[in-house]
């Protein structure tokens, strides 16, 4: 379980073929991650328009159970989660129309929010599947230079089916990715969330557990 320190707000330019974007480590320890906040402390939630942030869910939007699960793309143990754990929460409850499912990004640092950015590029039908590619390929592309990082994960969004415009666009979108932070803070705040991957069932904030054990309280839940 990773464990989240505070990220404030502002985000700078992002690097997109040709565009220079300001310099960042892209380690995510909590040296880099003070770093980042430290750059960004300009007052962006109060300036954010958190409506350019759509909420991305699955399952069944009127069920009687919700699960929010809130993860980084950079966050190696949300990589396991959703290499093992998710795969059968989506057959048994989601799929099934069970629950609702939604899914939060957590900002450790510029990479896991451009990472974001390129997920949420193709919009709300190929979020989930470029999630997943961005996942698979974690070891790949979270680490190395910045330009390193954004040419990776151009690749995987081209590999979406997402044109050199569609990212461009996204990548340099410096209002979203704004919102992005922005939103997360608010959210994260709310829910009380400190580590990756945590989740909110029904409205009480549960951290990182085997699928057994949220299968329980899953079931438990949808009995009553």
């Amino acid at each position: 379980m990773k464990k989240i320190l505070p990220v404030a707000a502002t985000v700078a330019a992002v690097l997109v073929a040709g565009v220079a974007y300001q310099s960042f480590s892209g380690a995510t320890d909590s040296t880099s991650v003070t770093s980042f906040a430290a750059q960004a402390q300009d007052g962006a939630a109060a300036d954010a328009d958190l409506s350019l942030v759509q909420e991305m869910t699955l399952g069944n939007p009127d069920a009687a159970v919700t699960v929010i699960e809130y993860a980084s793309f950079t966050c190696p143990h949300c990589r396991t989660f959703h290499e093992g754990p998710f795969q059968k929460l989506k057959a048994d409850y989601i799929d099934t129309d069970k629950i609702n499912f939604v899914y939060r990004e957590v900002y450790f640092d510029r990479p896991s929010l451009w990472a974001g950015m390129v997920a949420r590029c193709g919009g709300p039908l190929r979020y989930f599947g470029i999630s997943s590619l961005i996942y698979d390929q974690q070891d790949e592309w979270a680490r190395g230079e910045p330009a390193e990082i954004a040419a990776s994960l151009r690749r995987i969004g081209k590999t979406a089916g997402l044109s050199d415009e569609q990212l461009d666009a996204c990548m340099q979108d410096a209002d979203k990715a704004q919102a992005l932070v922005a939103t997360y803070e608010k959210n994260a705040a709310a829910d009380n969330i400190t580590a990756t991957p945590s989740f909110v069932i029904d409205g009480e904030t549960m951290k990182n557990m085997s699928y057994e054990e949220m299968s329980k309280i899953l079931d438990e839940k949808l009995g009553e």
